[in-house]
């Protein structure tokens, strides 16, 4: 149980914007971009596999974040990490409450932002946000620098979970504020903030403590903070979730649509009231990121037995026992986020790739890809992107049976997921960003 508990996520996976019209590929502001991952208005590329990268670029440090794009402009995060001794590393793991298998420490790490070219690749600036000592333990397949930022093309807000949040002037590169919201997440962040007009969102789930916050992104004051309903874990640790909120408008309300560990809770974003909450399960450590379709949100419950919910978003108050439309329990991801293409739901797990009815959770088809996967499912003009932890990316057509288009190898090491330039992929590996093209 102990391995299961700290073999948790650190990717978010993380939001949709408002509204149900795909925005164009260049307003990439957030993970997964405007649409959960849909592309509209680009061709980007099926295959890429033979073809050289547009570039190909070295970012210092390592990070998992995923990059957004601000007109010809790429911006990432990054870590870079100070060791310490064996002997002082044992000394430190053995004080930790709940075991220390595949967990790392270091000395100390330094937390930055990375602008690129997006045309050629240049690293243009570096801008340096936090410098911490001791920083607190993380999963070894976790980075420092998992958060993915956002923006609204004036400004970035750069988060490293409990390690801080920053906003940067993207013109300027100053960095307007500072802020930290320290929970015990003992395997470092994953969560990735949310901006809605002039409020950020950020969900706080660790193990002493769990609450969603509203920031006013331009000064940091804080405008709202809620606790979780409560949680009845079999330890702390069972507390913990990452997975980032879901802005969506719904039976004619917008919803901050949030998962923590058991519950899924849908906010008033202006003041931090609940429109509906539903107990989905008993899960912790949830990672993968909401989807929504049609007053229809579908969610993942989390370690260590997922199943895949559907909840309707037109409820009110407590909803458990009157809004949950189905449930799926087979081969459902602990860390990669789903995607809706039309009316089918596609998600993978332990490399075998699922499809399911989306008004009813009946499984269409599963097939087996191979590899593991945490980066999230893209789709396109009818494709369907899945990316593995190798750098492996697979294409299927969307549809009622399994159709494999293309298989593309990288052969990186990556925990991000897809991101979108003009016609072109962008795609992090460990230590290379790429641009990716082709036909």
């Amino acid at each position: 149980m102990v391995d299961k508990i700290l073999t948790i996520g650190w990717l978010a996976s993380i939001l949709a914007m408002l509204g149900t019209e795909l925005a164009i590929a260049e307003d990439w502001w957030q993970f997964r971009g405007p649409n959960a991952g849909q592309v509209a208005e680009s061709k980007v590329p099926t295959h890429w596999g033979v073809q050289e990268p547009l570039w190909k670029t070295a970012i210092p440090g390592k990070g998992w974040s995923s990059p957004i794009v601000v007109g010809d402009r790429i911006w990432l995060t990054s870590a870079e990490e100070v060791a310490i001794g064996t002997k002082e590393a044992s000394e430190k793991l053995a004080t930790l409450p709940f075991g220390s298998r595949d967990i790392v420490v270091d000395g100390a790490v330094s937390l930055f932002a990375i602008e690129v070219n997006a045309e050629t690749g240049e690293i243009l600036r570096r801008i340096d946000l936090f410098d911490k000592k001791n920083p607190p333990p993380l999963h070894a397949m976790n980075s420092y620098a998992s958060p993915t930022p956002v923006t609204n093309g004036k400004r970035i807000v750069c988060h490293f979970g409990s390690l801080g949040t920053a906003c940067i002037d993207i013109t300027s590169g100053k960095v307007l504020w500072k802020r930290e919201f320290v929970v015990e997440e003992l395997t470092g962040g994953g969560a990735s903030p949310v901006l809605l007009d002039s409020s950020l969102f950020l969900a706080c789930d660790g193990a002493d403590q769990q609450f969603v916050i509203a920031i006013d992104e331009l000064s940091g004051e804080t405008k709202w903070k809620v606790s979780r309903p409560a949680i009845t874990p079999v330890d702390d640790s069972q507390r913990r979730a990452f997975s980032t909120p879901l802005i969506v408008n719904s039976n004619g309300r917008q919803q901050l649509i949030s998962l923590a560990a058991q519950w899924l809770v849908s906010y008033n974003p202006e003041d931090g009231s609940e429109w509906w909450r539903a107990k989905v399960g008993s899960g912790y450590s949830l990672v993968p990121t909401p989807v929504f379709d049609r007053d229809r949100v579908f969610v993942c419950t989390g370690f260590s037995k997922p199943e895949m919910v559907a909840v309707s978003t037109n409820g009110d108050g407590k909803v458990t026992d009157s809004a949950i439309l189905w449930r799926y329990s087979r081969q459902v991801p602990e860390i990669s986020s789903p995607i809706v293409v039309g009316d089918e739901i596609y998600f993978v797990s332990d490399g075998i790739v699922t499809c399911l009815d989306a008004a009813t959770g009946t499984q269409i088809w599963q097939h087996r890809l191979g590899g593991k996967f945490a980066s999230s499912l893209t789709a396109s003009e009818g494709r369907v992107y899945l990316t593995s932890s190798g750098g492996v990316t697979t294409v299927i057509k969307q549809g009622r049976e399994f159709v494999g288009l293309a298989t593309n190898e990288l052969f990186g090491e990556t925990y991000a997921s897809l991101s979108v330039y003009k016609n072109s992929f962008l795609l992090r590996t460990n230590p290379i960003l790429y641009r990716l093209s082709g036909e």
